[in-house]
């Protein structure tokens, strides 16, 4: 694949976004890994509303479900109702093993559930397995989708 994918890291707690970023240099992870604090702030920079921190397509979102302002399922919701972000590649890493979040997470389509590891080792592992799965993958190339 020619792009580097885009990754929107969507977690308020400021321990998992180290291990996160400590976990993407531990795997020598080269995609450029944007940060957002909450769901609406995710948006933003998914829609351009925030041209300063604007992610660019091909993009993944790892994202968490427990967040202030806006948490996981509501931004999903919000996500999936826009016809130019609903294509967006979203993985849920969360510490919430709650089946209705499980349910409510997959129903708005999300790629893969990933239980929050509470190790570093474990953070290392699993985004690892992420990025071995959206490099097999193929995203589209383009940020309007068509009519």
């Amino acid at each position: 694949m020619g792009n580097l994918i885009n990754v929107l890291l969507v977690e308020d707690d400021e321990v998992d976004i180290m291990n996160v970023k400590r976990s993407f240099k531990k795997n020598s992870i080269n995609n450029p890994l944007y940060v957002a604090k909450n769901g609406l702030e995710a948006l933003h920079m998914l829609s351009g509303k925030d041209p300063d921190n604007f992610v660019p397509a091909p993009r993944i979102v790892l994202l968490d479900i427990n967040m202030p302002r806006m948490g996981g399922i509501e931004f999903l919701t919000e996500l999936r109702k826009d016809p130019a972000l609903k294509p967006t590649t979203v993985f849920v890493m969360t510490t919430s093993n709650e089946d209705s979040d499980k349910i409510a997470a997959y129903n708005l389509n999300v790629a893969g559930y990933v239980l929050k590891p509470l190790s570093f080792e474990g953070f290392v592992n699993a985004v690892s397995i992420l990025n071995h799965y959206w490099q097999l993958c193929e995203l589209p190339n383009t940020t309007e989708v068509e009519d």
